[in-house]
């Protein structure tokens, strides 16, 4: 098939999906923030213009839009990824394209894990610092939590590098990041809210699940309640507040409570993070809820292996919000090697996706195609 044809069929099976799932009308660290739909509420301009949001960002042949110029590979240089947890997919999964882009640019990359606590993630950075590498990343977390090795690292000369490090991409003077990698959250939450509008056709019950231990997830949680506020019929019924690294332990627990109160008011779930709907899958399935939904679920970031696989196989996640993890990897890789080269940050932002079973075509990650072919050119010609 002709991939343009191809693309506009996904597309269209995934609004096809979509509309076919609407449906009629927590203990510690879950909050109440209303009741369930209203009867009878609706928005019509805003359900049209989440239908054609989500038809656009459904696009799988999307060219490559970065950059096509820039420094040649500077030799010999070293790189430390600071990492929130490595429990958390999203950041592991940057770690391993950031070691697979310095093995192509010809670079050494050690990986620190801060174990997802403040002690443990300025620990680990404290580690990076003293190992003296040409550059430091910091791996999804706040560096204003660890401003003490920050500045040590700025007194030293190391670039840092973030990743999902702050909420918005690019250069930072405070705190001093040469860039921050990431896509523009505010487009990653409307296009999870715009999923269950358009999904629902704008009546719908919703649990939100963050870790507002993170400013860049607790933005994002926010991002997407008030998204979800543009349509009356659609209710955030509880706030589910679970740190990334508690997922495993509380997100059943806290599931099980969400289903017993809301009952069948619950049909939509959005995550900061896919992890959660693995950890709630058990529940479900105890609950009897189908794989399928409802509740159907979106995850706004990362799209991570298991979250395809259980999209792919309909097993309580319906949808992602990814990151193009190996994209991001490469992109910090050749970040680091402007500002070696003293050059600017390139200002690269990926643009937005949903993936959903309709259109991964069994795929287990969110990978646009030509980033690879382009920094190898950049860096080797």
């Amino acid at each position: 098939m002709d991939p343009n044809r191809k693309t506009a069929v996904a597309a269209a099976t995934l609004l096809a999906v979509a509309a076919a799932t609407a449906v009629a009308g927590c203990g510690s660290g879950t909050s109440d923030t209303g009741g369930p739909s209203p009867a009878g509420a609706g928005c019509p301009v805003v359900l049209q213009e989440a239908k054609a949001a989500v038809g656009r960002a459904a696009r799988t042949v999307i060219p490559w839009n970065g950059p096509t110029t820039g420094p040649a590979a500077v030799p010999g240089k070293s790189l430390v990824y600071v990492a929130q947890t490595m429990t958390n997919p999203g950041v592991a999964g940057v770690a391993n394209a950031v070691r697979e882009a310095a093995r192509t640019i010809g670079w050494t990359v050690r990986v620190i894990d801060g174990e997802g606590t403040p002690a443990g993630i300025q620990a680990a950075l404290s580690q990076a610092v003293t190992l003296k590498p040409s550059g430091i990343v910091i791996g999804g977390f706040d560096p204003r939590l660890t401003s003490r090795q920050v500045a040590r690292a700025e007194a030293a000369g190391i670039p840092l590098v973030g990743w999902h490090a702050l909420s918005s991409p690019g250069p930072s003077a405070s705190p001093r990041l040469f860039t921050n990698v990431t896509t523009k959250v505010e487009e990653v939450a409307k296009a999870a809210a715009d999923w269950v509008i358009a999904g629902s056709d704008g009546h719908a019950g919703v649990v939100v699940f963050t870790d507002d231990s993170i400013p860049f997830a607790g933005t994002k949680s926010r991002l997407i309640e008030k998204r979800l506020a543009a349509c009356p019929g659609v209710r955030v019924l509880a706030r589910a507040n679970i740190p990334i690294p508690d997922a495993s332990r509380r997100t059943p627990q806290e599931v099980s409570s969400l289903l017993s109160r809301f009952g069948k008011d619950w049909t939509y779930s959005v995550a900061i993070n896919d992890l959660y709907f693995d950890d709630a899958a058990p529940a479900f399935r105890a609950a009897g809820k189908p794989g399928t939904g409802p509740p159907f679920n979106i995850g706004a970031g990362d799209g991570d292996p298991s979250a395809f696989r259980r999209i792919n196989s309909e097993q309580f996640q319906a949808a992602t919000v990814p990151e193009p993890l190996a994209q991001q990897g490469w992109q910090i890789v050749d970040e680091f090697n402007r500002s070696f080269a003293a050059r600017p940050a390139s200002g690269y932002v990926a643009p937005v996706h949903i993936a959903t079973a309709a259109n991964s075509a069994g795929a287990s990650s969110w990978d646009p195609q030509g980033y690879r072919e382009a920094y190898e050119k950049i860096w080797h010609g």
